[in-house]
């Protein structure tokens, strides 16, 4: 990572956060946790939607005059584009308010570095199997809400595709609209398949929905810390072998895409 230090700035990773799943906000604060560990600002905070801190509060435990905002989200979509804009009353990548500057960065998900991350994640979880036999499912929610909700995924689907990695196939799929997650068997033609949750925590979806929607589970069971569902692959299931990783937003090197969202803003907009 090249990003420069920067000593008298603050880094404010926005998560979405759960009132629901206790470990929906590990990941936020695990992210935050390496970055400060570099020293490369001078404060590091997370807020949340659905946790405290709320976006509305955590300014005011900001000591750094210059903020960078990013949000550690899969997909620009209403939570990027209505939800963070609102809250921080943003009017622009860059926003002067309650005596503080304000840059708002891309989220996460539509890196291109996570092209990188998802096909690290699919050959961890499965690293025996030929990709010419293995279809390659990248798997998310799915809603009306915003347009842009699967376009982060049906972007890295293509990418992945034209990268080379000699999967026989790299499908999208989603809890919500179709093509329906529940559907894989029928979506795959190979005897391998890989399931690669574009979500950045193992809250509710990726541990207690999808695994159900698969067939890995009869029904929805306790919190990720309570289990080891990640732990039981290969799953022989409706005459497939199926391969089930963690959500993709659990991987480490999210810090670094995180980093490379804030030296793209500096790229785009503090050289104009």
């Amino acid at each position: 990572m090249s990003i420069a230090p920067k000593p008298h700035s603050a880094l404010l990773i926005v998560g979405h956060g759960s009132t629901e799943n206790p470990d929906s906000s590990t990941p936020y604060f695990d992210h935050a946790a390496e970055i400060r560990r570099r020293h490369l600002f001078a404060e590091v905070h997370c807020c949340f939607w659905k946790e405290e801190p709320s976006m509305r509060e955590v300014l005011y435990q900001v000591d750094s005059d210059e903020i960078y905002i990013v949000p550690d989200f899969i997909s620009e979509g209403y939570f990027t584009q209505d939800v963070i804009p609102r809250e921080f009353q943003l009017t622009g990548p860059t926003t002067i308010a309650r005596g503080k500057t304000l840059h708002y960065c891309l989220p996460v998900g539509i890196h291109p570095h996570m092209t990188g991350l998802i096909l690290r994640r699919a050959r961890e979880v499965a690293p025996d199997i030929a990709p010419a036999q293995t279809t390659l499912i990248i798997t998310g929610h799915g809603t009306g809400l915003n347009q842009n909700s699967t376009k982060a995924i049906k972007d890295q689907v293509n990418l992945i595709a034209a990268s080379g990695a000699g999967y026989a196939a790299v499908l999208d799929a989603y809890m919500e609209e179709p093509p329906f997650i529940a559907e894989w068997d029928q979506l795959s033609e190979t005897p391998n398949v890989v399931v690669v949750p574009f979500f950045i925590s193992d809250g509710l979806h990726s541990y207690q929905d999808i695994p159900v929607l698969l067939g890995i589970e009869p029904e929805v069971g306790p919190a990720a810390s309570q289990r080891e569902v990640f732990r039981h692959n290969p799953h022989h299931l409706r005459g497939k072998t199926l391969y089930y990783s963690s959500a993709i937003g659990t991987e480490p090197l999210i810090a670094d895409v995180i980093l490379d969202q804030v030296e793209d803003f500096d790229k785009a907009h503090k050289s104009l």
